[in-house]
């Protein structure tokens, strides 16, 4: 077997004694990301960006450095690794992590609770990282990619209430209470010794059904308060919206991202709870303009994001967009969209729709 081991690479005995302890940085070679993170994040003024605890307290038990944490959030999600519980393992053990952190190893809570009180600090880091982009003239077409996804929140859709799924829910609710009373009434007329456990179980369930009543009672109260008639218990921001599946909906956020054309870069972002892109078009191509530093922009967007008041906006703004024009049934266009369409076709600007009917649509402009 040791003769038939030696035709084989052999790794090193996990007992072998080196003379002098191995450094750490031998480990990282000279191109590897971690050394940009490292650069990047070590330039940043942590304080003035907008992060707690960059200016340590003269008081109190020493705090992990705000540098610390920001960099193994960046180093999780460039390597799609989000999970607190998981970047507090990969600390322990990656060598890449170690070496960024000098073999510093927070506990999961520590890295939850710095992504949660630090939100405005990671948005103009964000916003720092951009502007860089633009020092190195990586922004050099003026072209840029918008386009959303949804995002699941931590709420399910049962926690999510509308009048509509209050009063299906109370109506069941009280078949549901309905049917325990008749159950009640047969119990009446069966042997005394079956009737005490039996009715005893009835008059706990109508109880607590005659409980979920006030509750959704209240809910519906609450939902006179919201202005798009959505209620999110536990997580009051997200908002019950449709997937590309048919027939299918998750309770979450719809992010818009600009991305440039050249080189893949996220330009801007932006989290919100509609559930439809169609008046997004114009807010993220203005904010990737101004994040480019240009004077004009052209933008392209899927038929989601197509209507005339958008489409018009990023006009007067300078901002050329190139959509595909959506599929209409008769009779269900919108007027204000024709109007500002017959307004468009006169306009200079280059604001070009594709459609899939070439042969009755010309582009705008034309």
């Amino acid at each position: 077997m040791g003769d038939r081991m030696k035709r084989f690479i052999e790794g090193e005995d996990r007992k072998q004694v080196t003379l002098l302890p191995e450094c750490l940085d031998d480990f990282v070679v000279e191109d590897n990301p971690v050394r940009i993170i490292e650069a990047f994040v070590e330039e940043l003024d942590l304080a003035s960006l907008g992060f707690d605890g960059a200016i340590p307290s003269v008081t109190g038990r020493p705090s992990y450095h705000p540098a610390v944490l920001l960099k193994i959030y960046i180093y999780g999600y460039l390597n799609r690794v989000q999970s607190s519980r998981r970047l507090e393992r990969e600390c322990q053990r990656n060598v890449e992590l170690m070496w960024l952190t000098g073999r510093l190893a927070p506990d999961f809570k520590t890295i939850a609770d710095f992504r949660r009180d630090n939100g405005t600090g990671i948005r103009n880091v964000c916003r720092r990282f951009v502007m860089l982009c633009r020092e190195l003239k990586l922004f050099s077409q003026a072209l840029v990619a918008i386009d959303g996804s949804k995002f699941k929140a931590v709420n399910t859709r049962d926690r999510n209430f509308t009048e509509g799924k209050v009063d299906k829910r109370q109506k069941q609710i009280e078949e549901s209470i309905q049917r325990y009373l008749t159950a009640l009434e047969t119990a009446d007329r069966t042997q005394p010794a079956e009737l005490e456990a039996k009715t005893t179980r009835l008059q706990d369930k109508i109880a607590r059904l005659r409980e979920q009543m006030r509750d959704l009672d209240q809910i519906k109260e609450q939902l006179k308060t919201q202005p798009d008639g959505q209620l999110s218990m536990t997580d009051p921001d997200a908002r019950s919206m449709a997937t590309s599946g048919k027939g299918s909906g998750m309770v979450g956020y719809n992010v818009q991202v600009a991305v440039d054309a050249k080189h893949h870069l996220i330009v801007a972002h932006e989290v919100t709870n509609s559930g439809s892109d169609r008046a997004q078009l114009s807010p993220m191509a203005k904010a990737a303009r101004d994040a480019m530093g240009k004077t004009r922009l052209r933008a392209v967007a899927d038929r989601g994001y197509y209507t005339g008041t958008q489409i018009k906006e990023c006009a007067d703004a300078g901002i050329a967009v190139m959509l595909p024009k959506p599929t209409h049934q008769r009779g269900t266009r919108d007027a204000a969209t024709s109007i500002l369409e017959q307004r468009l076709f006169a306009m200079p600007n280059e604001v070009t729709v594709h459609s899939q009917r070439p042969t009755t649509d010309k582009p705008m402009g034309a």
